[in-house]
């Protein structure tokens, strides 16, 4: 005989911080506060109703319990980091060779890195504020995929292929991941 699986109805209900304006349009969401705004097409349809956002979900399957709470992560991160943004400072690692790094427009420009004569550059993505202080170099955004992306663009940018690892520990690493300007870790 077959196991019948009974689904419960799904009903998650997030609050709205003060100061936090919301759009929803579709599966579009928009999170803005003063003259910041943080834009996302969802995966799963939300309503806002009075000061909060509602997801509802009859029958729910595995896959769409696993939407929702994605969903839910998603709209929490974009509120979160209007309020405090994320910030990643990656240390700048030269054993061999001394490395020159700064930042160009939208590319941060690593010169000289294993004696390489070409110039490795890592694309920096929109509204990701990067700052180069000696060996440090701290990204900030209220938006924590691009902050997190800029940073694995960079840390790959260094990446050493077919050599020894522990020999050759020239690169970027990231070294801390936290919450707003006054270094809350995460």
């Amino acid at each position: 005989m077959k196991k019948k699986t009974i689904r419960k109805k799904i009903h998650n209900e997030i609050e709205i911080p003060e100061g936090i304006n919301i759009e929803i349009e579709g599966k579009k969401i928009k999170v803005s506060k003063d003259n910041e705004e943080l834009s996302k097409r969802l995966q799963y349809d939300v309503k806002k109703e009075d000061n909060k956002i509602i997801i509802n979900c009859e029958k729910p399957s595995k896959k769409d319990k696993k939407l929702i709470n994605t969903t839910i992560a998603h709209i929490k991160n974009m509120i979160s980091g209007l309020q405090e943004k994320y910030v990643y400072k990656l240390q700048i690692a030269s054993i061999h060779f001394p490395i020159t790094v700064k930042v160009e427009k939208n590319e941060l420009v690593i010169k000289n890195f294993i004696g390489e004569r070409k110039d490795r550059k890592a694309k920096i993505l929109d509204n990701v504020d990067v700052k180069v202080e000696g060996e440090i170099i701290t990204l900030e955004s209220s938006d924590k995929e691009k902050a997190g992306q800029t940073a694995a663009n960079i840390e790959q940018t260094t990446k050493i292929k077919n050599k020894d690892r522990r020999i050759f520990q020239d690169g970027i690493y990231i070294t801390e991941k936290m919450k707003g300007s006054k270094g809350r870790k995460k």
